[in-house]
């Protein structure tokens, strides 16, 4: 099992930069495979047909994998494919463990949330 990373808000926003390509890729595959009807959470077409008898997923989903794979060994957190939301975590001055928060389209990492509150309970990260 590997270990969990935390960064700080300056190697979060720089791995943002290196991992930004894969984001928006995982993205585009996501929706290729949605047209596809291919369900990646359970990994069959809609109406519950396995990978098309062949016992093979399609490239798409094998690419996605691969993506899904690299991002959780840099401990980066997929939280929706479909958006590319992830997070990464960190330790506050106060010890607490948060995760930054990144939504595809926006800039730069600019929000933090606690482990709990999620997405909804995003605040900028002056409050960090």
């Amino acid at each position: 099992m590997s270990r969990t990373i935390y960064y700080t808000v300056e190697e979060a926003q720089s791995r943002l930069k290196s991992v930004m390509p894969a984001l928006v890729q995982m993205v585009m595959l996501k929706k290729k495979l949605n047209e596809l009807g291919f369900d990646v959470y359970k990994h069959e077409y809609y109406g519950g047909m396995g990978p098309n008898g062949t016992g093979k997923f399609p490239d798409e989903m094998e690419e996605l994998i691969k993506i899904v794979k690299n991002l959780s060994s840099l401990s980066i957190e997929i939280k929706n494919v479909d958006t590319a939301l992830i997070d990464f975590r960190h330790i506050r001055n106060n010890g607490e463990e948060v995760y930054l928060c990144y939504l595809l389209g926006e800039e730069k990492i600019e929000y933090w949330h606690s482990l709990s509150e999620g997405f909804a309970g995003r605040k900028t990260l002056d409050e960090l």
